[in-house]
Order: structure tokens, then sequence, then C-alpha cells
């Protein structure tokens, strides 16, 4: 007899709802600009170049595979997929109101949504990551990764808002410059994803913060220690994310 599992086409149709929403917020525009030229209003020094932000191609794609995959009856029985709960379509929720208040510029509520849907996301990942069963391959692929790729985003994404935020509100940083401030930040950062990647085993989430990192010195190459930070931050974390492959290769082995 199948376990009940009632989220799993609410978890497709939410996913739709995002991708269609995320997608209007730029072809329509929503309230007239881009969400890019809404990011280009607030000149922070740790928001990333452009490009950085084709990562949601990746993390849609894997979050399509996702829905598939829970969806499917022969996942339904799977603990994994059951401890996920509607945790899922309550970020789709918070991803969906984070584009409205970001586009109807309320940049301190969209500090909130962001939260929320940063809470969201850490929930589900610690449901999807913490199992006394060795995953499947299904598992890994399908629903560790892309909650791997996605927390990891949506905490570089964390960061950037709070600094929009802080920007907005003509805070004086105690006195300290903004690239003072902006290397303090990148610092920690560097030490979350060193917190969260040695928690779980996880080089996926520390190599999103290694793909910002490289993004923000592209961008702040007129600001010398801003990028040289950057840089150094994404070396460390790109020689832990290796490490951290190699001591999963050992778990897999023993």
């Amino acid at each position: 007899m199948q376990t009940r599992h009632p989220f799993r086409w609410l978890n497709v149709i939410g996913l739709v709802a995002v991708v269609a929403v995320n997608a209007l917020a730029n072809l329509l525009p929503i309230n007239g600009l881009t969400t890019g030229e809404l990011s280009a209003k607030y000149p922070v020094l740790v928001t990333p170049a452009g490009y950085a932000f084709s990562i949601w191609s990746l993390i849609y794609a894997l979050l399509a595979g996702f829905v598939i995959y829970q969806a499917r009856s022969r996942s339904i029985e799977r603990p994994t997929v059951q401890r996920i709960g509607p945790w899922f379509i309550l970020s789709c929720a918070f991803n969906i109101g984070w584009i409205l208040v970001w586009h109807y510029e309320y940049v301190y509520a969209s500090v909130a949504v962001m939260l929320a849907l940063l809470l969201s996301l850490i929930a589900l990942y610690v449901k999807t990551h913490t199992s006394t069963d060795r995953p499947t391959v299904g598992e890994s692929l399908l629903v560790r990764l892309p909650f791997s790729i996605y927390l990891g985003w949506i905490s570089v994404a964390t960061i950037v808002n709070i600094s929009v935020a802080i920007y907005k509100s003509g805070w004086d940083g105690f006195g300290l410059s903004d690239v003072a401030w902006t290397v303090i930040v990148l610092a920690l950062g560097t030490i979350l994803a060193f917190v969260i990647g040695g928690m779980y085993t996880d080089p996926y989430y520390v190599l999103v913060f290694v793909w910002a990192y490289i993004a923000i010195a592209y961008k702040q190459q007129s600001h010398g220690s801003v990028a040289t930070a950057a840089l150094i931050a994404a070396g460390l974390l790109l020689a832990y994310a290796i490490a951290l492959w190699i001591r999963k290769f050992k778990q897999v082995k023993d």
C-alpha cells in the first residue's frame, strides 16, 4: 500500500508557477523594470556580475527533475520524499512573493520574504540531507543536489538583499567604508559555506559560493580589495569543496 503524499501535484504546480512568474517579471516586465535593472539601482559591492544569475537555469532544471521524481508512484514511499511535506510548495510561494515585492521596490519587505524563502529551503535541506538510509542515485541527483544548489544561491542572495536594504537605509556602517564592510560580509559568507559544507559533507553548496565570489571579483575589478578578497575566498572554498568530495567518496566506499 502506498503512503499518501498529498503535496506531490501541488509541488509540480508550484514550480510551474515560479518559473512563469520569474519569466513574466522580465518579459513584461513587472512594474516596468526587469529584475536586473532593479538590482542595478542599488550598487552594493557584494552583488555578483550579471552572468552569475544564469545559475537560475540550472536551479530550475534541477527542480524540474525533483518534481518529476517526487511525483512518480515509485518514489512516493521513499523516506526522503515523505519528509518534504509542505516545505517545497511554501518555498515556491515565497519565491513568487519575493519577485512581486522586489519589483514593486518594497526593499525592506523583500528582505523579510527572502528570509522566509531561506528558512523554507533550510527546512527542505535538512529534511533531505539527514537520513540514516544511504540515498539512492535518484535521491542524490534529483532530491539532494537540487536543494544544495538552490539553498547555496539563496544564501548568497540573502546576503545581497540585506546589503541592498542597508544601502537604501543610508546607514554609515559605524564609519567603516563600503569596501571594508564588503570584505567582512565576504568573510562571513565564507564561514557559512565552510560550516554548512562540513556539517553535511556537501561540496555542491560550497561551489555555489565559489561561483558567486568569482562573479563578484569580476564585477568589482575597480575595487581591488574587494576583488582580491573574493578571489582568495573562492580559492579557499574551491579547495574545501575538493576536500569534501574526497571525504564523500571515502564515505561511499565504506
